[in-house]
């Protein structure tokens, strides 16, 4: 068996995989479209006398953590066909693409499970959730006069991505979009876009649209104040009179909006979303910051066995500044401060999950002062990702 980048002209056996295990068939139009946007060197698969048994995509993307932007190794695709199932070609192809992650300096890696427990052998956890709300146009926020206005079908990517940017900055785990995102992944040419603008005419939040058989589909909602966030409801509230009910999806987790309603007794429903896994601890920790005057040392065991450059035991400091290292440490692995799974270690970094909360449902073990002190150095954040990969 052979490991190796797809060629140029391998698209149909990829496409051929990928509707098979899927479960759909693309159009001839779609069919043009992907063979336009195929691009081999970003598929990895496992050949057998030429054949393909299984692949992956790795899509090199970058996302928000603490406000920085570092590279991230995004997995899709993965499919296998029937008869090679079982055999271990996943796992081969993950390993070689967390190999290949390291090398190219991607610090994390994203996918979504089709069945969450395989993946979580592999070292990826969930690390966002989202929610989803289905609001009844009599449970429609109350409409409010605002000074500013609302435009629809701006069609500005430049506008909505400058938006988007400094809403999505904010939490941990969000993609720093580029054009081409935008174009293929983001705007629907079947939906719409309003934009709402401050009396000065600078744009403040946007809504990304659809209507459907009465139903107001948002499938993307920004705002950057309080203002923005009521102008484009009263814009989207005006639309009762051809829709029964609206339906908002890929809501960060944090939001408030059934509290903000007249009456908050509204279907909402929790996903968890994506996984993630850090590809790199020590790069990741090396550039991370930590809360400031919480200095302090501990040994940390990771448990990683598909990336092995980052099992095993280590020395680990925080400055006064927040600064940290982690040095390659010998000693009884037994007998280490703090002990996790890389998957663990992933969560807590970004936030999803606090290190004392962890460490009471024994996924983080070790030392309670050594968990009380990663506690007061790891800065609390929200994560949170509006795509789809």
């Amino acid at each position: 068996m052979e490991i190796r980048q797809l060629l140029p002209d391998e698209f149909e056996s990829s496409v051929s995989l990928s509707e098979y295990a899927f479960q759909y068939t693309l159009s001839e139009k779609a069919r043009v479209k992907a063979q336009k946007r195929f691009k081999p060197e970003r598929v990895w698969g496992i050949f057998d006398e030429g054949e393909l048994s299984a692949k992956l995509t790795l899509l090199p993307l970058q996302v928000f953590v603490q406000g920085r932007v570092i590279p991230m190794g995004g997995i899709a695709g993965v499919a296998t066909w029937p008869e090679n199932r079982r055999q271990g070609l996943v796992a081969k192809l993950l390993t070689h693409a967390l190999e290949k992650m390291n090398e190219s300096g991607q610090l994390l890696s994203f996918l979504h499970p089709f069945y969450v427990p395989f993946y979580r052998k592999y070292g990826w956890e969930i690390f966002c959730e989202y929610k989803k709300y289905t609001i009844p146009v009599a449970k429609f926020p109350l409409k409010t006069e605002i000074d500013g206005k609302v435009k629809r079908d701006v069609n500005d990517i430049n506008v909505m991505s400058i938006l988007y940017t400094e809403f999505a900055s904010k939490y941990n785990g969000t993609l720093d979009r580029n054009q081409d995102w935008w174009e293929n992944a983001v705007v629907d040419e079947e939906g719409h876009d309003a934009v709402f603008y401050s009396t000065l005419g600078n744009p403040e939040g946007y809504v990304l649209y659809k209507i459907e058989n009465k139903e107001l589909v948002i499938d993307e909602f920004i705002y950057l104040n309080e203002k923005a966030r009521r102008g484009l409801w009263t814009f989207l509230c005006n639309h009762d009179s051809m829709i029964t009910q609206a339906s908002l999806k890929l809501v960060p987790a944090d939001d408030c909006l059934p509290y903000l309603l007249p009456d908050p007794r509204i279907p909402q429903e929790n996903y968890p979303y994506f996984m993630g896994r850090i590809v790199n601890a020590k790069a990741f920790v090396e550039g991370y910051s930590f809360a400031a005057g919480v200095q302090g040392k501990a040994t940390l065991c990771i448990k990683d066995d598909y990336a092995p450059w980052n099992a095993g035991l280590w020395e680990w400091s925080v400055s006064e500044e927040g600064q940290s290292s982690l040095v390659r440490s010998e000693g009884d692995f037994t007998q280490a401060d703090l002990t996790c799974d890389i998957g663990t270690f992933t969560v807590l970094l970004l936030g999803y999950k606090r290190p004392g909360e962890i460490f009471q449902y024994g996924a983080l073990t070790g030392n309670p002062s050594a968990v009380s002190w990663l506690e007061k150095a790891v800065p609390r954040a929200q994560t949170a990702l509006l795509d789809f990969f």
